[in-house]
């Protein structure tokens, strides 16, 4: 089986960065805890805990400690509530994340109802919403009632969508009513780029698969728009959730991961894959 890295994949610079910090402050500390998990992959999470990283869901779970901020950030009014507990905080946020928090929290105090295009019950879009006042999530062509009627429409978008969805989206927006429009582009370039090069290499294979968390928005994105030019596509956690039939009569594979899928994740499949 002949097999084929995409050129970009795996761990984007936010989430190393993230996990760097959080092996850090392991090492120094006893009581850590992650305001949630700290990146959408099981394997990297269960690592992390054998190490002595806590999750937990929310600020009052935590007495004392160490509280850790994920790359996909927190909302004002919990960080806030760390303070209020004179609790430690090591702030992990992806700066990407950070800008989209800002601006959005800028848009607001300048009359912009801000609208986010992308998936309300993720992290980073729950946090950002944190950051303004009455702010509309809006996932696809099916939200835009949401929209308020004449009014100033600040749009942003979550970090890690395709920019053809966001282009749509905004076009879609643009023939709503509204007195004003202000469109920001908070793309992700590191998501951008994984997704081009896996578009890329899943044309030209027989098969191929996309790795990481199923709770992860970008390696999901990432498995849909290979779909999309290759039906022989699949989102797999790692090796182990491989069922080798679909292997049967294909000689070259594709292998691509998303932001928070670790390197040796994908070094055990490739591995494993080549030697089918």
């Amino acid at each position: 089986m002949k097999v084929i890295v995409a050129q970009d994949c795996g761990f984007c610079p936010g989430v190393r960065n993230a996990i760097s910090m959080a092996e850090e402050i392991l090492e120094a500390e006893k009581d850590v805890y992650s305001l949630g998990p700290i990146i959408h992959n099981s394997d990297m999470v269960e690592r992390l805990a054998k190490a002595g990283l806590k999750t937990v869901d929310n600020v009052e779970e935590i007495g004392s400690g160490t509280v850790f901020i994920r790359s996909h950030g927190a909302a004002p009014e919990q960080i806030a509530k760390i303070r209020e507990k004179g609790l430690n905080m090591v702030d992990a946020t992806c700066v990407l994340v950070k800008r989209v928090q800002q601006i959005a929290h800028e848009l607001s105090l300048s009359g912009y109802r801000v609208v986010v295009i992308g998936d309300k019950n993720h992290p980073e879009i729950q946090a950002v919403v944190g950051c303004a006042e009455d702010v509309v999530v809006v996932a696809d062509e099916s939200d835009l009632h949401k929209l308020p009627k004449n009014g100033k429409l600040g749009v942003v978008c979550q970090t890690t969508q395709d920019p053809e969805h966001f282009g749509r989206m905004v076009g879609a927006i643009a023939k709503e009513g509204f007195s004003e429009l202000k469109v920001i582009n908070t793309l992700c370039k590191e998501a951008i780029k994984r997704q081009e090069s896996a578009v890329e290499l899943c044309k030209r294979v027989d098969i191929m698969f996309v790795l990481g968390g199923l709770e992860s928005a970008n390696t999901r994105k990432l498995a849909e728009l290979c779909k999309k030019y290759n039906r022989q596509t699949f989102h797999l956690q790692n090796w182990n959730e491989l069922d080798t039939i679909v292997l049967s009569g294909k000689s070259a594979a594709g292998v691509t991961a998303g932001a928070s899928t670790p390197e040796w994740i994908i070094a055990e499949f490739v591995e494993n894959l080549g030697n089918w």
